[in-house]
């Protein structure tokens, strides 16, 4: 399969002033997709401007045409699979069925403590992404849901007329551990990673495709487990984490290199950041501009 280039735009700019151009500009540059996070604030963003995932999709999906849109990563953190659900059946309609929900446990960012409450431990997170996914799945391919879980509830939930994308639009998992594989390998239509975080700060390029590697052996046992062709999973690196950090996007070449290494791992999508001047995003507009147009030509 050809690898496909996708971008994020982080919603740090005003619609009208520099946010609209971005996601006009990334359809007309080619991507497959755009997708935005899905956070109430994010790490040295958090005192400067932010916009809401949703709204920002909303827009974009009314100002584009072909590319597909998305979060990475939607979480438990302030969602409720309830409300959640009416969002995403209403984005997929105005999008004419182009949404993507990355979705993913959560972490222990600002999103964890927003509304009051504790941050959740690991395992905390891990039992909400296990009864948070299913539920979700549940509510976009039902038109009536009730449920009553640990965590969770839905009284006679409906969403009529369901998603445009039948069953439902599809679920990028983000996971690493094995409950958050399990629950890709049954309910994803992609599987998403940024490697390994204990590699960022001291870890080598070299050390990071291993780590990824691993990754999607694992991916591969939990697919068997649930009697899955791992192959039927599209898998989606997001870039800016591993150890290469920015370099892949100092030049084409260097670009090419870093994705073959990671399409020769069964990648079939990889995603870029959006420049952002003065933050761990800083790129060159233009070499970002001609990865979008020339890389996957040159990885086919």
């Amino acid at each position: 399969m050809s690898l496909r280039l996708s971008t994020v735009i982080l919603p740090y700019r005003r619609w009208h002033e520099g946010g609209r151009s971005a996601w006009m500009r990334a359809e007309q540059l080619g991507f497959h997709a755009a997708y935005t996070y899905d956070h109430l604030s994010w790490r040295s963003f958090r005192d400067g401007p932010w916009f809401g995932a949703v709204p920002t999709l909303t827009a974009a999906a009314a100002t584009t045409d072909r590319m597909r849109l998305g979060t990475l990563v939607t979480s438990p953190n302030f969602r409720h699979p309830v409300t959640l659900a009416k969002e995403l059946i209403s984005l997929d309609d105005i999008s004419g069925g182009r949404i993507t929900l990355g979705i993913g446990a959560g972490g222990t960012g600002f999103d964890a403590t927003a509304l009051g409450q504790e941050s959740w431990t690991p395992r905390e997170r891990a039992d909400r992404f296990a009864e948070f996914v299913p539920l979700l799945d549940r509510l976009l391919t039902e038109d009536a849901v009730s449920y009553e879980g640990d965590f969770y509830s839905a009284h006679e939930a409906r969403n009529i007329p369901g998603c445009v994308q039948r069953p439902r639009l599809p679920f990028a998992v983000a996971a690493t551990g094995p409950r958050g594989l399990r629950l890709a390998a049954r309910y994803g239509q992609a599987w998403v990673t940024t490697g390994d975080p204990k590699l960022y700060e001291n870890g080598t390029p070299e050390e990071s495709v291993q780590a990824i590697r691993t990754q999607t052996e694992k991916l591969a046992d939990a697919c068997a487990a649930a009697g899955r062709d791992a192959s039927a999973l599209d898998k989606v690196l997001l870039t800016g984490f591993t150890p290469d950090r920015g370099r892949p996007l100092e030049s084409l070449d260097a670009f090419v290199d870093f994705a073959g290494r990671h399409q020769e791992l069964g990648f079939t999508e990889i995603v870029i950041h959006w420049p952002i001047p003065g933050s761990d995003f800083a790129a060159d507009q233009k070499v970002f501009e001609r990865i979008a147009m020339e890389a996957t030509s040159q990885l086919t």
